[in-house]
């Protein structure tokens, strides 16, 4: 059996948190050198960049329960519920965390079987496997650009 899509989109996971994609910008890079004040700092009513950084890394977490055979336990009103962060050293650490949970999810998607894209994610309502993986990355490319706004704003001040 193939794993045409699998690899691709797998691919465009690891490009997104890691290297290089169609946007030019990635995760790892665009936070490589925010610190943990920027990070938490607001411009005007926009969100933090910690908090676009957890709400990111939730919707992942909430995917790889279920690549692990787990149901979807996700709910969006907890999605910017991003943890205190009070030094450099707890913001590294939480970068770390994001990055090797970034790491097991496209592990986990890796393995996936080609078929398994179109069945359903959890619950009817959620729709296939396919479609959430692709929104994800939608998702997350969306929020990329919000950061990479933010920190250019912060910079400016």
């Amino acid at each position: 059996m193939t794993h045409v899509h699998i690899t691709h989109l797998a691919k465009h996971f690891k490009e997104f948190y890691f290297g290089v994609n169609w946007t030019w910008a990635n995760l790892n890079d665009t936070l490589s050198d925010v610190t943990y004040l920027e990070a938490q700092q607001k411009v005007s009513s926009l969100n933090s960049i910690l908090g676009l950084t957890y709400h990111i890394h939730y919707y992942y977490l909430t995917a790889i329960k279920v690549l692990q055979g787990g149901p979807v336990e996700g709910s969006d009103k907890f999605s910017f519920d991003h943890p205190v962060i009070n030094s450099q050293s707890e913001w590294l650490e939480f970068k770390k965390t994001v990055f090797d949970q970034a790491d097991l999810f496209i592990s986990l998607l890796s393995q996936l079987e080609e078929s398994k894209l179109w069945e359903t994610f959890g619950e009817e309502k959620y729709g296939d496997y396919y479609r959430n993986l692709v929104g994800t990355l939608e998702h997350s490319h969306y929020h990329l650009g919000q950061i990479t706004i933010i920190k250019k704003l912060i910079r400016a001040q």
